[in-house]
C-alpha cells in the first residue's frame, strides 16, 4: 500500500489517498509533526485541522495530540451518571483545555412509562473514583460490536500515568450475616438477568426500574416482573420494595436492586439487618485506572480488528494510544454535510493508525461528535467542529484534556 504525502491546504493538513475505495493512511503524524503544522494549546497539547480526500469525497476533521508526560486526561461528566450535558458545558465546568464526547448512552426507551436514563453504556472512572459498570452487551446502544470486544472495554489511564485500552469489570458482594450475594452492576441502566446492582448518590434522580428491563439477548425485551429493591443506610436495611424506585440517593445510603434470582436473594434481607456492601472496578490486567471512558476497540497492537463496518458514513469520534502509552490522539471527523461526508468505522481505524496509534477506541459518533478547545486566556471553550445536529448534543460524558498537576 502506498503512503500518500502530507499536503498543506490553507492551514489545514490534507492526507490525499484512494485505493480500491479505501482511505490510505497518511504519513505518520507524531507529536512533533503536530506541533510544526498545528497550534499549541498548552504544554503537551497540540491541535490541528484535517482535510482528507477519500473515495467518498472530502472529510473535514480535527486532531488533538496529548503528551501524557506534560498533560493529563480525565472524564468530563454532568455530575451524575444518569444525566446528560453538552461537551462545552462539561469542559467549562471542569476547566478543561480541550475535550471530545465520550461513550454511547441510553438515549431512548422502548419500555412504556420508563424513560431513558441518559446513562453511559460502558464503565466510567473519574479522578480515580469508580462511577459505573457496563450494561450487558445485548443492551448497549451504538453500532454492532466487533468480535472480541464488549461493553466492558474502555480507554483508560492507569495510576502509572500511561494510557491503554482495558477491560473493566466489577468485583463486589453484599454480606449480611451468613448471606453473601454477588454484585453484577453498579449505577447502570441495564442489569444482567438474575443479577444485583448497587446504586449510589452518583447515580442521580433517574428511575432505577430500567435496570430490570430488557434481557441478556435483547434490549427491547419486557421489564422483569420479579424485582426487589433494598435501601441500606449506614449499613442498616431501612426499607424494601417490590419495584425499584427513583429520586436522589443520600450520600450515606446505597440502594440494592435485584431481578429474578437476584431479587430472591435480596428478599432475604429485612429492615434492621446489618449489611456490608463492597464493590470496586477491576481491570482484566495492568494497574488500576484513574480515568476510564467506555467505547469499543477498532484497532489493537497496530492492526485493525476484524469485522469493522466499511459502508456507513457518519461523523465519528475516536481516541488512539501510542505503543508506549505516553501519547493519545483525539479525533473528530464531521459528516452528513456538503462540506464533509463522514467516515466508515474501518476508515476511522486506518486514519488513527496513520497518526501513530497502535490501539484505537471508537467513541460515540453521529450527532454526538463534538470537539472543543480553550484558546489562550479564554474563559470558555470553543466548539471547533461542525456538529451534525447543528449544535452540540447533550451526551453522557466525554474525554477532557487538562494541564498536568
Amino acid at each position: 500500500m502506498t503512503i500518500s504525502p502530507l499536503l498543506r491546504r490553507g492551514g489545514s493538513l490534507a492526507a490525499a489517498a484512494v485505493l480500491a475505495g479505501c482511505l490510505l493512511p497518511a504519513a505518520p503524524a507524531t507529536a512533533s509533526t503536530a506541533s510544526e503544522d498545528g497550534t499549541t494549546v498548552a504544554e503537551g497539547v497540540e491541535y490541528r485541522s484535517l482535510t482528507l480526500d477519500t473515495a467518498h469525497g472530502r472529510v473535514l476533521g480535527h486532531l488533538v495530540t496529548v503528551d501524557l508526560r506534560q498533560a493529563r486526561l480525565d472524564l468530563l461528566h454532568p455530575g451524575r451518571v444518569a444525566a446528560r450535558d453538552e461537551v462545552p458545558d462539561m469542559a467549562d465546568a471542569a476547566g478543561a483545555l480541550a475535550g471530545v464526547n465520550g461513550d454511547f448512552f441510553n438515549i431512548s426507551s422502548t419500555h412504556p412509562g420508563i424513560p431513558a436514563t441518559g446513562a453511559a453504556v460502558g464503565p466510567a472512572v473519574a479522578a480515580g473514583e469508580d462511577l459505573k459498570t457496563a450494561a450487558p452487551d445485548a443492551q448497549r446502544f451504538g453500532p454492532a460490536l466487533p468480535p472480541t470486544t464488549s461493553t466492558r472495554d474502555v480507554l483508560g489511564v492507569g495510576v502509572n500515568g500511561k494510557a491503554r485500552l482495558a477491560e473493566l469489570d466489577i468485583a463486589g458482594r453484599v454480606i449480611s450475616g451468613e448471606d453473601v450475594f454477588d454484585i453484577e452492576g453498579y449505577n447502570t441502566y441495564a442489569l444482567a438477568e438474575n443479577g444485583i446492582a448497587v446504586f449510589t448518590s452518583e447515580w442521580g434522580s433517574a428511575n432505577r426500574v430500567r435496570a430490570t428491563c430488557g434481557s441478556d439477548t435483547s434490549r427491547k425485551a419486557p421489564c422483569s416482573d420479579e424485582t426487589e429493591e433494598v435501601v441500606v443506610r449506614d449499613g442498616i436495611v431501612v426499607g424494601e420494595h417490590d419495584r425499584p424506585g427513583e429520586g436522589l440517593i443520600a450520600d450515606d445510603t446505597v440502594v440494592l436492586v435485584g431481578r429474578e434470582d437476584g431479587a430472591d436473594e435480596l428478599e432475604r434481607l429485612d429492615p434492621g439487618d446489618r449489611v456490608r456492601v463492597k464493590y470496586r472496578l477491576v481491570p482484566a490486567e495492568g494497574p488500576p485506572l484513574s480515568f476510564a471512558v467506555g467505547g469499543f476497540p477498532i484497532a489493537r497492537d497496530g492492526a485493525d480488528l476484524p469485522g469493522l463496518d466499511t459502508k456507513a458514513l457518519a461523523p465519528r469520534t475516536a481516541a488512539g494510544v501510542s505503543a508506549d502509552g505516553r501519547t493519545v490522539w483525539l479525533v473528530v471527523v464531521d459528516g452528513r454535510s456538503d462540506d464533509s461526508v463522514g467516515m466508515t468505522v474501518a476508515e476511522l481505524a486506518e486514519l488513527m493508525r496513520s497518526f501513530g496509534a497502535t490501539d484505537v477506541i471508537n467513541l460515540d459518533g453521529g450527532g454526538s461528535s463534538t470537539m472543543v478547545l480553550r484558546e489562550h486566556g479564554a474563559g470558555s471553550v470553543t466548539v471547533v467542529n461542525d456538529p451534525s445536529d447543528g449544535r452540540p448534543r447533550a451526551v453522557a460524558n466525554g474525554v477532557g484534556v487538562f494541564p498536568r498537576r
